[in-house]
């Protein structure tokens, strides 16, 4: 197997215990994936990425852990994730798990024994000081209106905790030698159960200063190199996926030389991309992809449209963002944090399918490695009726049976309610409805993720914008061993002819691959690309002096 199979993979995101019940307590669990991973294959994923699995008090959605070795006995037992595990390989599916080594829960036995003794060996897995700072550090609070500061006191330990997130998850000091070797026996375990890596949860966070000297790694450089060569020794396939949502001016420290993160998401990219679709200009995108740092040849992006988070616009010049606002979520019941939109594309889009269409086949075209988020792939929507980021966090909908056949229980019993009634509603947007229309928006991923696996260039490939002579169209191509991929994206709802700058040597014929409609054949020599109001078109340059193939 390719040690760089991460580059053409083709990732899906999901939540166990929003995903399938199998059990009808009102909860997913590993039995329901397990037995919905024959769609998940049929549907072309090749990387699962698994949210967090671990026993928690569940106040942050699973993002407090309570035990890095365990499995959240909602969702089943150790013995149901090694049979997931062992499903998965067979189907030839990566699985990558969250690693959230930030922070622990209040309830972990190690806080638990830090805050009742100071003498504990765990006392200095944590941040703690006698009496916290007159003024927050550069940065303050992650969440606005719902923390007011990043010390908290703690009664038993009669001293004071630092907390870049929520009271009741205290960081975990890694400038102590003794927590990056804890850090390294969980990534262990999980190795050697099969997992192909990690997502990095809030990788930011784990090297800036915690509070006060000393509390973060000496090197935080040779931290991250220290991870990544543990992991490649573990397992040389392994891969890590940073989740660092930092400016362009910062990226390069996970990148490194291709010695550090493997995989980073592209949250600038993301961004910009919001600003390109609000405006109808190419001109976003354009800027994106020159603010970005070059990605060393073993690592890659991995670009997304949306996440289990807010869609945070905080990368973007306040005009931009502002745009954004405007365009997505006029209502500011929609917002959150002051930075960020709480919606799923397809509700933000009005459901235009013809814009979700063209968002999707610039996720897939994109360098990088796309990554879809559960219910995407049948443009499920949101329930603004729950609170803050819960409201993308919804069941699973996969029929028009009670609770979207998600779950047997009783709807009270739900982990979440369901999305009922309306354009949204289970009742209408579900797998196996979309199933059985050729035209729907299933069919429509299907086709592209087939395509997409057919076109390694723009996993791969070297990438060049390409000038069109119209500022509402992108066009970009990507090479790879002597191959030569093209995709040309009108960002307005206006028809729109193209004029590609391209070299003589690469327009002999133009071979169409994938497009909003059939178009009429590109002639020899043409370089003018007819689309039609939010059109897309993929093509191959059939150039036999470079050895490709169409």
């Amino acid at each position: 197997m390719s040690r760089f199979w991460y580059k053409n993979a083709v990732v899906y995101s999901l939540d166990v215990e929003s995903f399938m019940d199998a059990d009808g307590d009102g909860v997913g669990d590993f039995q329901g994936l397990v037995q919905r991973l024959d769609y998940l294959s049929g549907l072309g994923v090749t990387c699962l990425w698994l949210l967090p699995f671990y026993p928690t008090p569940n106040r942050d959605d699973g993002y407090d852990v309570a035990d890095y070795y365990g499995i959240d006995p909602r969702l089943g037992s150790p013995g149901d994730f090694v049979e997931f595990m062992r499903e998965a390989r067979q189907r030839g599916m990566h699985v990558l798990v969250d690693l959230v080594v930030n922070h622990t829960s209040i309830d972990h036995p190690w806080f638990q024994s830090a805050r009742s003794d100071p003498k504990s060996r765990y006392r200095d897995y944590y941040v703690w000081v006698d009496r916290p700072p007159e003024t927050e550090r550069r940065g303050g609070p992650v969440f606005p209106g719902e923390q007011s500061s990043n010390w908290t006191y703690d009664e038993a330990a009669g001293a004071w905790y630092w907390h870049w997130f929520y009271a009741h998850q205290p960081d975990l000091n890694t400038g102590n030698p003794e927590v990056r070797a804890e850090i390294r026996r969980i990534m262990g375990y999980w190795l050697q159960l099969g997992v192909s890596g990690f997502r990095v949860d809030a990788a930011p966070f784990l090297f800036k200063r915690k509070g006060r000297t000393g509390a973060h790694p000496e090197d935080p450089q040779g931290f991250l190199v220290e991870l990544r060569r543990f992991l490649s020794e573990e397992r040389a396939d392994a891969v890590l996926l940073a989740e660092a949502d930092v400016a362009t001016d910062e990226l390069s420290f996970f990148l490194g030389e291709g010695e550090r993160m493997h995989l980073l998401f592209n949250f600038i990219l993301n961004n910009y991309l919001f600003a390109a679709l609000a405006r109808e200009s190419a001109s976003p995108l354009r800027e994106a992809l020159a603010l970005l740092p070059s990605c060393p040849p073993a690592s890659q992006w991995a670009n997304f449209v949306r996440n289990h988070d807010e869609l945070n616009l905080d990368r973007l010049p306040e005009a931009y963002r502002q745009s954004a606002f405007d365009a997505f979520a006029p209502d500011p019941s929609t917002r959150i944090y002051g930075r960020g939109i709480r919606r799923r594309l397809p509700p933000m889009l009005e459901g235009d399918r013809r814009r979700l269409e063209l968002v999707y086949s610039l996720l897939f075209s994109l360098p990088g490695t796309p990554v879809l988020r559960y219910g995407e792939e049948i443009g499920m929507g949101d329930d603004l009726a729950l609170p803050g980021r819960m409201s993308v966090r919804t069941p699973m909908q996969w029929s028009a049976e009670a609770n979207g056949g998600f779950s047997a229980a009783p709807p009270e019993r739900l982990v979440r309610p369901v999305v009922r009634g309306g354009a949204y509603g289970y009742e209408t947007v579900n797998v196996d409805a979309q199933r059985r229309d050729p035209g729907s928006l299933l069919n429509f991923m299907l086709r592209l993720i087939r395509t997409r696996k057919e076109c390694p260039e723009f996993g791969e490939g070297e990438m060049q914008v390409v000038e069109t002579g119209d500022p509402a169209v992108f066009a970009h191509r990507c090479e790879r061993r002597g191959g030569m991929a093209l995709a040309v994206h009108n960002l307005s709802r206006e028809p729109r002819v193209a004029t590609l700058e391209m070299d003589e040597g690469d327009v002999p014929h133009l071979v169409d691959l994938l497009g909003d409609r059939p178009y009429e054949r590109i002639d020899r020599g043409t370089v003018e690309v007819r689309l039609d109001g939010y059109g897309y078109r993929w093509l191959r340059v059939h150039a036999l002096s470079r050895g490709a193939h169409p």
